[in-house]
């Protein structure tokens, strides 16, 4: 699976949050063979989590489904620059490799605000590629919060 189908999957995953008013953040976990492994969207508002950001519901769905929580040779797609927060999951979890679509200018951690996910004082270095299908992933999060104001 490319980046882009996958980031169709993502983006769908986000567009699912918004039933339940969640910001529109959707993740999608890949196997080294494009396979995916989990699936996950934002649920904080849903499941009055704190922790229930894409990245770490499909980060613990892949796990499920592997059996363990190292998940080395994974791709993590996800439709928005993942927080401090997530992005140290990502680490603790050995991703190896993170695609993302739109930039988080107030508190993305892969290369905006910070990039602890290629911070080289840390056990572990991802490959991030930034901007995959970023302008849809951008509008939605645009139209979300235009709706709120």
């Amino acid at each position: 699976m490319t980046d882009d189908e996958a980031m169709t999957l993502a983006l769908g995953e986000a567009r699912a949050a918004l039933a339940s008013d969640d910001v529109p953040v959707g993740a999608v976990l890949l196997a080294a063979d494009g396979s995916v492994l989990g699936t996950g969207l934002n649920r904080r508002e849903a499941s009055g989590d704190p922790l229930a950001h894409a990245e770490v519901e499909a980060l613990r769905a892949g796990a499920a489904a592997r059996g363990g929580w190292q998940l080395d040779g994974t791709t993590l797609v996800v439709t928005l620059e993942p927080c401090t927060m997530c992005a140290g999951a990502i680490l603790q979890a050995r991703v190896p490799r993170v695609v993302f679509g739109a930039w988080d200018e107030k508190a993305g951690a892969a290369g905006s605000v910070h990039d602890l996910l290629r911070d080289r004082r840390l056990p572990h270095a991802v490959e991030v590629v930034a901007g995959v299908r970023a302008a849809e992933s951008a509008a939605l999060l645009r139209e979300f919060f235009a709706s709120r104001r």
